[in-house]
């Protein structure tokens, strides 16, 4: 689990998520797959989300598979970040005019289509 610092094992957990301990810098200092970073932004939190993000695809990628390898389940867990942008960029992308233009097309067909079977049914 991403935290924002490390803290001293106590009887109920090992782990504790504290608040972000950011410095005058900007920088916060977090844990992503059991490794500490340093990191710079504007936004604590934000970047704690984001560290805590990546920490869960990472776990869950080493889950899914037997690779032991820090490095091959970061790229593992990147392509899987990768393919959810992707995924959603799809979603959210305008239909291109040519697409637009078809369903106009389309749609004034039906509309005549309508038109005619209510004039004459």
């Amino acid at each position: 689990m991403a935290t924002a610092s490390k803290v001293p094992p106590t009887e109920e957990s090992t782990k504790t998520v504290a608040p972000p301990a950011a410095n005058a810098s900007g920088s916060v200092r977090v844990e992503i797959f059991d490794q500490v970073y340093n990191l710079r932004g504007s936004d604590a939190d934000y970047i704690l989300k984001l560290a805590e993000y990546v920490d869960g695809k990472m776990r869950a990628v080493s889950e899914q598979t037997s690779t032991v390898d820090s490095v091959r389940l970061a790229v593992l867990a990147a392509l899987n970040i990768a393919d959810e942008y992707h995924l959603l960029k799809r979603r959210l992308e305008p239909v291109s005019p040519e697409a637009r233009q078809r369903a106009s097309k389309l749609a004034s067909a039906l509309d005549e289509v309508l038109e005619d079977t209510r004039r004459t049914g």
